[in-house]
């Protein structure tokens, strides 16, 4: 793309082959879809250069903890790259970089910036999950860009701009691409207020722009893939005798059941205990043959691999001994604290594609989410993950360090899978697991307290190698409304279960027979 030098307007972004926002013409209106023409469009062009103030939201220029994207990286590079795009690509504007950790360091640069009265707008970068950087700098009023750094602050990005969505933040527009290309675009769309236009206008003007800029819907109806699914009487009768054992740290003791699936909690002692038991000649004879029905082995040592295959003998043990079919694990928790000496991941693989459960980060929910899938489809496994969306490819990629390799349950075909460390600190073994494509998959999670199942359906379309985040990242195009899509996850939380299938109808059915609600995130 030829730079472009216009100095006027949000059209002042290289958006002239769209006559998107061209200074004083007709077609802007229209391309804007405004009822009325805005302020800022009779406007004189700005003398002097719109200031934008980039914050990168992040722990430190190189990650020492583990996080997404990964321990260890260097994001210098990365800033520097956007830095360079944006001086070379928006001209009329100056920019202000700084760093932000969370809100107390996000206060000063914006009393800083009001005490200098010398910046138009702001450009928050998420550049790790959990930073709260965004919130402070729109509570100021000004024009803020909200930009997510994929598989970097995709979490963070996904929950706190569904509570701008929601609360209808008049100042905050938003990017979620992988094109660089749109961000420039968006950045340029900071002219609006310098030509007089408001933040409301601004924000507007950045909506339009992603919306036409994301790709439309393809054909989304995939490879024929007819799906037994229990009656919903018969599903809820098996529900009823299901069981979860969750692992949070060292309580033990009943917790409330997830429409009818019992749950129990047990002590990282016992798993460590059961760990430290299994049998060493059975040990070895799994580690075998996961390597070697492993694609490849990278940066896992024999004796990971053999602890790995310990902890899975462990988790099976421990499901027999308390009458469970699934297992949840507070993994980082567990691990960083001493409390168990293996990742659970491998086994939580090797559980998955047999038909039993095992569910990441003692998400309870998200464990009886795959019970409930599994249950209904007769043995189609879930697969929790971290969500991202791009919506340069219209696309929702799920990110996880585990994953099954047998989508269409036990007895169907087996895909291609990697084992690897853990992506997010580099240690232990986890999953990249490259599940097939062209398929319909449905995505759930439940929520007991609220009675409600949130649900959207996307079909299979790539899986993403990128080495940042977690291992396994399946890329998929939403059926429905991407952009409705970027609104439920500050009342969901971030995590989701795939399966695959079009389980619309029988989702539906369920939750008629126990008097839930869905809820359609797309």
């Amino acid at each position: 793309m030829k730079p472009n030098h216009l100095r006027s307007g949000c059209a002042g972004c290289p958006m002239n082959r769209r006559n998107f926002l061209t200074r004083a013409s007709t077609a802007t209106v229209g391309a804007l879809g405004a009822l009325a023409v805005p302020t800022w469009l009779n406007a004189a062009a700005p003398k002097e250069k719109t200031r934008i103030r980039i914050i990168y939201s992040l722990h430190g220029e190189k990650q020492a903890g583990p996080d997404w994207p990964n321990k260890g990286f260097d994001f210098r590079p990365v800033m520097d790259r956007i830095n360079q795009t944006l001086a070379d690509k928006c001209k009329g504007f100056e920019f202000v970089t700084s760093l932000a950790t969370g809100e107390e360091q996000a206060k000063k640069l914006v009393e800083q910036d009001k005490a200098a009265g010398n910046v138009d707008g702001y450009l928050v970068y998420q550049m790790n999950c959990w930073n709260r950087v965004v919130q402070t700098v729109a509570a100021s009023g000004k024009p803020v860009l909200y930009a997510d750094f994929q598989y970097g602050g995709s979490g963070g990005f996904l929950v706190y701009n569904a509570a701008f969505l929601r609360s209808q933040a008049p100042n905050v527009g938003f990017v979620a691409s992988s094109k660089m290309k749109d961000v420039v675009e968006a950045v340029k769309c900071f002219q609006v207020v310098k030509q007089g236009g408001t933040a409301s206008e601004f924000a507007a003007a950045t909506t339009r722009l992603r919306q036409k800029s994301t790709p439309q819907a393809g054909r989304l109806a995939g490879h024929a893939d007819p799906v037994k699914c229990l009656a919903p009487d018969e599903c809820v009768r098996r529900l009823k005798e299901a069981k979860i054992l969750a692992v949070r740290d060292q309580t033990s003791g009943p917790a409330p059941d997830m429409m009818g699936i019992k749950v129990e909690l047990i002590p990282f002692a016992e798993v460590n205990e059961a760990w430290q038991q299994a049998d060493k000649d059975e040990t070895r004879a799994v580690a075998d043959r996961w390597a070697q029905a492993a694609r490849k082995v990278e940066g896992v040592t024999r004796e990971t691999l053999e602890t790995s295959a310990a902890m899975y003998l462990a988790e099976k043990a421990l499901l027999k001994k308390h009458g469970a079919n699934g297992i949840t694990i507070n993994c980082l928790g567990g691990f960083y604290g001493g409390h168990i000496h293996a990742y659970p991941c491998l086994g939580f693989h090797q559980l998955n594609s047999d038909g039993l459960i095992g569910g990441c980060e003692c998400d309870i929910h998200s464990a009886a989410t795959m019970v409930i899938g599994t249950t209904l489809t007769q043995g189609r496994p879930g697969y929790i993950s971290d969500p991202v969306i791009d919506t340069a490819k219209r696309q929702i990629i799920y990110a996880h360090c585990v994953a099954h390799n047998k989508a269409f349950g036990p007895a169907g075909q087996t895909n291609p899978f990697e084992i690897l460390t853990h992506s997010e600190d580099r240690q232990g073994a986890s999953i990249r697991s490259i599940l097939p494509t062209g398929y319909l998959t449905t995505s759930l999670k439940i929520e007991p307290t609220r009675k409600e199942i949130v649900f959207h359906r996307a079909l299979a379309v790539a899986n993403d190698p990128d080495d940042r985040a977690c291992r396994t990242k399946l890329c998929a195009e939403p059926v429905g409304d991407i952009e409705k899509l970027f609104r439920m996850w500050d009342q969901w939380g971030w995590h989701r279960v795939t399966f695959y299938g079009d389980l619309k109808e029988p989702v539906y059915a369920l939750a008629d027979a126990v008097g839930w609600k869905v809820v359609e995130e797309a």
